[in-house]
């Protein structure tokens, strides 16, 4: 067994993006997410805490709009379109979920394409659908990119995805397909979800269950990602049940210490695309 750790993947996309921002600052330009959270969610403004340390220290910005629990929906809107039309701002991130009052399909299809570094608007989503380039949600692209660090041949693998979800599922999805690997999804109305699940050679856990993969749900010598957080006594633990399944597999992502840290790296990149294609510069 192999752990597929984040930091690995990260560290070069980070070296990757180096030439890239260096170019923009002797243009003037400096990278700049903006990050939209409403409440005061403690998971979401530990998460915003490491997008900012992380960016830092690679000459990104990554500035927080807080706003309150009980704004209403057209005032949501009002902030976003300051965002949408500031030219300092090259990506803008909405930490979701969003309350009750405020509608999130409707918010997501008004951010600028050209900002969302999430890959959530329907443009962008639809640009993935046919392969074309765009903006890639950043926990699948991160998926792949670690795939590719660890030089983990994709092209004709069974691949099955637990999980369909629009951030995860569905993307990761495409990604896997558009890498020639053979993609089954499974969900909560899947029959037989072991049954599949232990077939796959790429195990992609995305289903929002702690522990829900277990031993007899993955091959032998099978490839398993993690994208489950979940906090159990105090420790962020995954989808899978890593201790009784890592001795069975042939590459593991540890929780924490795996996808997460990639899909930071990726929202980085994101945010390096946006500054370019909003200042129309190679």
């Amino acid at each position: 067994m192999q752990l597929l750790e984040g930091k690995v993947a990260a560290k070069h996309i980070k070296q990757n993006l180096k030439e890239d921002i260096d170019l923009l600052k002797k243009k003037g330009l400096v990278p700049n997410l903006r990050v939209v959270i409403v409440g005061n969610s403690p998971a979401s403004l530990a998460y915003v805490n490491m997008v900012r340390k992380s960016f830092n220290k690679e000459g990104v910005n990554a500035d927080v709009l807080k706003l309150d629990e009980s704004i209403s929906e057209d005032q949501f809107i009002s902030e976003l379109e300051k965002l949408n039309n500031d030219n300092k701002v090259s990506g803008i991130l909405i930490q979701l979920p969003l309350p009750k009052q405020i509608n999130t399909s409707k918010i997501i299809k008004l951010i600028n394409p050209n900002k969302d570094v999430d890959g959530f608007h329907p443009l962008n989503a639809g640009k993935l659908l046919i392969g074309e380039d765009t903006f890639i949600p950043c926990t699948p692209y991160g998926m792949i990119k670690m795939l590719e660090e660890y030089d983990i041949d994709i092209e004709g693998k069974n691949a099955v995805v637990l999980g369909r979800s629009n951030i995860v599922g569905k993307p990761i999805s495409l990604l896997l397909m558009e890498k020639n690997a053979t993609v089954t999804i499974c969900h909560s109305r899947t029959k037989n979800i072991k049954e599949i699940a232990s077939k796959a050679d790429i195990l992609v856990a995305a289903i929002g269950k702690h522990n829900f993969v277990d031993e007899s749900m993955v091959k032998e010598g099978a490839i398993v990602l993690d994208v489950g957080i979940h906090v159990v006594d105090g420790k962020l633990k995954g989808d899978v049940d890593f201790e009784n399944v890592k001795n069975k597999v042939s590459y593991i992502t540890p929780v924490p210490g795996g996808v997460g840290t990639t899909t930071i790296a990726m929202l980085m990149y994101n945010t390096v695309k946006a500054c370019k294609l909003i200042n129309k510069t190679n």
